[in-house]
C-alpha cells in the first residue's frame, strides 16, 4: 500500500511544477512574450562584422563587449525601447596585428572613443516574427540614423540559468565612411554588414 501512496504523493507534488514549466516553456510566438524590462546577457551578445577585402574575399570579425537594456511589449510596438552600448576595444579581426590596427585612429580610435551607442527610435513589424528597428548610432563621435532587421527566435525559461529569456537575431548594413572610418577606401569595402545576436533576461 505504501508504494501506490508514495507514487500518488510524488505525482501531486510534481504536478504544479510541471504546469509551471509548461506555462513558461520556450515559445516561438512573439505574442506570448512577457511585457517588461530586460537586460542583454553580455555572455550571449555579439556583433559579427564583414566587409569586402580588396574585392578578393569577404573578411569577418567580431565585437564581443555588448551591453544593453530593453523594454518589451508585444501588444504595443510604440512602447518598445532599446539602448545598447558597444565596447569598441573588444573588436577583433581574428589576427593580432589586425586587432591592434583596428583600435588605432585609422579605424575605431578606441583610446579616444572607447564605446559606441545605439538607441532605438522606432520599431515597425514586418512580419509576425520580424521587425525593422530604427535608431541613432553614435560611433567615433558621429551620430547617424541606422536601421536593422530583427528576427524573434523564442522566449521562455532558459534551461541553464532558469531566467525568463527572449532571443533575437538581427542584420544591418551601414557605410563606415559615414562615421569617419575611411581608411583604405575604396580598396577595403565601405559597406559593412553587421550580424547581431542577443539574449535578453527579464529583470522584472
Amino acid at each position: 500500500m505504501r508504494g501506490p501512496l508514495l507514487l500518488l504523493a510524488l505525482t501531486l507534488a510534481l504536478s504544479p511544477a510541471r504546469a509551471a514549466d509548461t506555462a513558461t516553456a520556450p515559445s516561438a510566438d512573439p505574442t506570448q512574450v512577457r511585457p517588461g524590462t530586460y537586460r542583454l546577457d553580455p555572455d550571449h551578445a555579439k556583433i559579427t562584422w564583414s566587409l569586402s577585402h580588396l574585392g578578393f574575399s569577404t573578411y569577418y570579425g567580431q565585437i564581443t563587449d555588448v551591453t544593453g537594456d530593453a523594454t518589451l511589449d508585444p501588444k504595443d510596438a510604440t512602447k518598445i525601447r532599446l539602448k545598447v552600448t558597444i565596447g569598441t576595444d573588444s573588436i577583433t579581426g581574428v589576427n593580432p596585428k589586425l586587432d591592434a590596427h583596428l583600435k588605432t585612429p585609422d579605424f575605431f580610435d578606441t583610446a579616444k572613443f572607447p564605446s559606441a551607442t545605439f538607441a532605438a527610435t522606432a520599431v515597425e513589424a514586418t512580419s509576425p516574427t520580424t521587425a525593422r528597428v530604427t535608431g541613432d548610432l553614435t560611433l567615433r563621435g558621429v551620430t547617424k540614423p541606422v536601421a536593422f532587421d530583427a528576427t524573434f527566435n523564442r522566449a521562455g525559461i532558459h534551461p541553464v540559468d532558469k531566467a525568463y529569456t527572449v532571443g533575437f537575431d538581427g542584420r544591418a548594413v551601414l557605410k563606415r565612411s559615414d562615421f569617419g572610418i575611411d581608411a583604405y577606401l575604396p580598396m577595403l569595402g565601405d559597406e559593412v554588414v553587421l550580424r547581431l545576436e542577443g539574449e535578453f533576461k527579464a529583470v522584472n
